[in-house]
């Protein structure tokens, strides 16, 4: 990838009808990535350090990737085209034969997992981050409103029992 990148990182993570709100960025901006429930947990219990009895798929594909010499080098959210974001997630490989670097295009959801728990750096491109809508004020508010212990006002949505922490 030869792209100019910025470094972000999971910001905020609220559950949102059909799934989760994953507000990713840095301190110019954060923007918003909706992600199956399932997958928003996974990235919850990995950043918050979480064990599982069990290992989930990204949990599993850390330890694959273990088992082969392979490391996680970052991820990297690269576009957005008709509403999907796009990702690659950029793998290293040394043996005795020498080094080998793979890209892997991937779901953002299953990239940010992956990161998440295998603890490795996440970027954007800088044209994608320039082009997403800064909505660090929302994640502010919703910070602030969580800290209170009330929920946002938004009559459109009932208070979800199975919010996430």
């Amino acid at each position: 990838m030869k792209q100019k990148v910025v470094p972000i990182e999971v910001r905020g993570i609220v559950p949102a009808s059909g799934g989760v709100a994953l507000f990713v960025g840095n301190e110019d901006k954060v923007f918003v990535i909706q992600v199956e429930r399932s997958v928003g947990e996974a990235i919850d219990m990995a950043l918050r350090g979480v064990r599982r009895d069990r290992p989930l798929t990204h949990d599993l594909m850390g330890h694959v990737f273990q088992g082969f010499g392979i490391t996680v080098e970052r991820v990297v959210l690269t576009e957005l085209r008709n509403s999907t974001y796009f990702a690659r997630l950029i793998l290293r490989q040394e043996n005795e034969l020498g080094t080998k670097m793979v890209e892997l295009d991937a779901r953002p959801s299953d990239c940010l997992a992956i990161a998440a728990a295998c603890k490795r750096p996440v970027f954007v491109t800088s044209a994608l981050f320039d082009e997403v809508e800064d909505v660090s004020e929302l994640l502010a508010r919703l910070n602030q409103e969580r800290q209170k212990g009330s929920s946002p006002d938004d009559d459109d949505e009932e208070e979800d029992p199975d919010k996430l922490p």
